[in-house]
């Protein structure tokens, strides 16, 4: 099995291995990566089929795991930290479930908990395929809906930016893996620590999905990050660094709390 493309900055013994969301890349971490504290080493990977990765052996949700976990097991860390943004943290998620003990705690980062309606319109079909094609291959569509995306946040970030470099049939695949795999999908109790971490003005789904995964795991740490939407990474650098980087103590919202 070919290993995914991993981008490593730094070399400290704490590593942090990153899995973008949807339509991103490595680049992804690169905010957090450029500031990187002398102990602490980030991967940032290209998920299978995305940037420089080899695609899955097959197109389906247990393919893009099994390479994710092989990826993984080849870093020389025995416990680390497994970050998951946007619909990147189901993989986050699926991957720490076969790891066990080898990652220490998981990061779900403006997590969805499931496809929300205004992208399953685009699983409907020969008809949701050309709207999706319209809505995110096309420059005039995609400024269209990021107009469109924005009415939901506070944000002034470009959310559709890095689809004008995808592969658009790789992004409309992870689309329909994602929309198959929701009703299948059981989440269960971890034994590693776990943060929810969300942008204060994100979407209201990502917020739904925080409340969902609270109850799931009642132990976890929850972040709201002030001022920031769906694009922590860039919206909220330094308040993430201070929690992936544990360099302060940021107060974590309480795990029933409503933002």
């Amino acid at each position: 099995m070919k290993a995914m493309f991993v981008k490593r900055y730094g070399a400290g013994s704490r590593v942090i291995f990153g899995l973008h969301g949807w339509g991103g890349d490595h680049r992804t971490f690169l905010p957090i990566a450029r500031k990187l504290p002398t102990d602490f080493a980030l991967h940032g990977a290209d998920l299978p089929g995305y940037g420089r990765s080899p695609a899955p052996a097959r197109w389906n949700v247990e393919a893009v795991v099994e390479q994710i976990v092989a990826t993984i097991r080849r870093t020389e860390a025995e416990a680390l930290t497994l970050v998951g943004h946007c619909s990147g943290a189901i993989f986050a998620y699926l991957a720490a479930e076969r790891l066990g003990a080898r990652i220490a705690r998981l990061v779900l980062l403006d997590p969805y908990a499931y496809v929300p309606w205004y992208f399953k319109i685009f699983l409907f079909g020969e008809i949701g395929r050309r709207a999706y094609f319209a809505s995110f291959a096309n420059p005039v569509g995609r400024r269209i809906t990021n107009a469109l995306l924005s009415l939901g946040v506070k944000t002034e970030s470009d959310m559709t930016r890095s689809f004008a470099e995808v592969d658009h049939w790789v992004t409309y695949r992870y689309l329909q893996m994602l929309g198959e795999l929701e009703p299948k999908i059981v989440f269960r109790p971890l034994p590693c620590r776990i943060a929810l971490i969300y942008g204060e003005h994100t979407f209201a789904d990502v917020k739904r999905s925080i409340d969902f995964f609270a109850r799931v795991w009642p132990e976890a740490e929850r972040f709201e990050l002030k001022g920031a939407a769906h694009l922590p990474l860039t919206e909220a650098t330094e308040q993430l660094r201070s929690i992936l980087f544990a360099e302060t103590k940021p107060a974590p919202v309480g795990a029933g709390e409503r933002r």
